[in-house]
């Protein structure tokens, strides 16, 4: 099942979406991405921040988690790449739980830190799953010890509701996550984002 063929939103064509912004194209990986991302991902930085990457992180990581992306209609995966060069950044995704509030996450690659792309992937993404599959809240969380991740989400006009445990990979063990929320009308009000609107489109 592809990303548009799940029954949660207004879009239901058979293709694969694509989600465009200022500098920005989010889509489906691709195989051929697999050197790229295998590359980025493989930094300790990235896994011990996030929950299910591995480290070491090795091709046939990238090439089985690409294999995979998008196939349950459980995520909607996105590759974000630079939209004058096509150059990978990284990824983000919006996952779908029982009780039908989806939750974001995101990894940038750390060359490409500290330049907003964190931020404009993810209000892309909120874009998505508001106005596409019209959920009425999203949650979120970033590693206590990660503030960078912490100000996207405030950033985008997430609240902070609490702190969980949860197991990281990487390291094998828990770690406690500021959790947020995002509702509908907070995101109403700020979907302008001073920036362009996300635009969306289906690739074949």
């Amino acid at each position: 099942m592809t990303i548009l063929e799940r029954p949660r939103g207004g879009l239901h064509e058979a293709c694969s979406l694509v989600l465009e912004t200022d500098r920005l194209i989010l889509r489906a990986p691709r195989l051929e991405d697999a050197k790229a991302v295998a590359t980025l991902a493989d930094d300790r930085r990235i896994a011990e921040n996030t929950l299910r990457i591995p480290h070491p992180y090795g091709l046939g990581d990238a090439e089985d988690w690409i294999a995979v992306s998008n196939m349950d209609g459980g995520e909607d995966t996105f590759l974000i790449t630079r939209a004058d060069d096509g150059a990978v950044l990284g990824s983000c995704a919006l996952r779908w739980t029982t009780d039908e509030t989806p939750e974001i996450g995101y990894w940038l690659g750390a060359p490409h830190w500290g330049r907003g792309y964190a931020t404009e992937a993810a209000r892309a993404l909120i874009d998505h799953a508001f106005g596409e599959h019209g959920v009425e809240a999203i949650v979120a969380g970033a590693r206590t010890s990660n503030p960078g991740s912490r100000r996207v989400l405030e950033k985008c006009g997430f609240q902070w509701t609490g702190v969980e445990l949860h197991r990281i990979r990487a390291i094998r063990s828990s770690a406690p996550f500021d959790r947020f929320r995002l509702e509908r009308a907070i995101w109403a009000s700020l979907k302008g984002w001073g920036r362009t609107a996300t635009k969306v489109r289906c690739s074949a």
